[in-house]
């Protein structure tokens, strides 16, 4: 196999480094502050298996700092070697020592191993970087909590493990940060969102 950070692999990141940067990391911010609304991100190129979105959060986000796991569907020589050039993070194989995590729907039943934070210390949890075909046509939820006004219905294709799994992993201030991509655009779930199936609370 080729070495990760052979120059075969490189292909363009932002057309503006700095600008692009800075507009998708404000648009990820923005939907993280205004929870199941959908936000352009669509500075990106797509990366092989990686929608634009999905590249533009790891741009956006991921630096030397940065420890990052993996879905196998995102583990490929043109995806490590761009990763590694474009952002610079260590690539990690155990689930726990990822501070960010791009992911697919084949990984969504099972959170357990990455790390929700801790009392002292929430904001070093783990991030999570979810690439999906659609942000829309799944079971419709109500999302409440800080930055919705009384209550959002969104309608993410996601199993109803995923979540279980939210669920299970949080304890706010501890939980996860989830980003949802898809094409251009993206939808932000922090951890004080509650999500509700009908009268239920679920997450």
């Amino acid at each position: 196999m080729h070495a990760v950070n052979s120059s075969q692999w490189l292909q363009p990141a932002f057309n503006d480094p700095v600008l692009d940067a800075q507009t998708s990391f404000r648009s990820a911010l923005k939907a993280l502050a205004e929870p199941g609304l959908v936000q352009p991100l669509n500075r990106a190129l797509a990366l092989e298996n990686l929608h634009p979105a999905t590249y533009a959060l790891c741009l956006a986000f991921l630096d030397g700092d940065t420890p990052l796991w993996l879905a196998p569907r995102f583990d490929t020589p043109a995806i490590r070697a761009n990763l590694a050039f474009h952002c610079g993070c260590p690539i990690v194989a155990e689930r726990e020592l990822a501070l960010f995590a791009l992911l697919d729907e084949t990984e969504l039943t099972d959170l357990s191993d990455f790390d929700n934070g801790s009392e002292r210390y929430p904001d070093q949890s783990c991030t999570l970087l979810i690439q999906l075909d659609a942000l829309s046509n799944g079971a419709s939820l109500r999302w409440r909590g800080p930055g919705i006004k009384d209550v959002r219905s969104v309608e993410l294709p996601l199993p109803a493990a995923f979540w279980q799994q939210r669920q299970a992993r949080s304890a706010f201030p501890r939980g996860l940060d989830c980003f949802f991509a898809a094409g251009e655009q993206v939808i932000g779930l922090p951890r004080s969102t509650r999500v509700l199936l009908a009268a239920e609370e679920v997450a």
